[in-house]
């Protein structure tokens, strides 16, 4: 098994429990880490036979870009269904910081989805 991730993926969208936070663009730092078998890709120098992390920015994006959502555990679980939806992965795990939400600290979640 293989780990594939990105790590301090920096988007802007619009999410939080108040109005204000979901009316103003504000930061959040995403990482991204996935199990998956790309033994192959390490024989045959072939993305397509691995897990391309391009995609994981891509459908990071997507989310964060779109919808609003008060927390940002629905972000990290609408992120990890998204990359769940690709067979080869087995297991996801996904961060997500709000590091503009407090004068001293940086809080998020973590949440770890296994393919069932």
């Amino acid at each position: 098994m293989n780990r594939i991730f990105i790590e301090k993926l920096v988007l802007k969208g619009k999410h939080g429990v108040s109005d204000r936070e979901r009316e103003s663009e504000q930061e959040f730092l995403i990482d991204i880490s996935a199990e998956a078998d790309a033994e192959t890709a390490g024989t045959t120098d072939n993305i397509s036979d691995t897990i391309n992390y391009k995609d994981f920015a891509d459908i990071t994006r997507k989310v964060v870009e779109g919808e609003s959502f008060h927390l940002v555990e629905t972000i990290a679980q609408k992120i990890a269904e998204r990359i769940l939806e690709n067979p080869k992965i087995k297991t996801v795990s996904v961060t997500v910081r709000k590091p503009q939400v407090l004068p001293s600290g940086v809080p998020g979640v973590t949440i770890i989805r296994i393919r069932q």
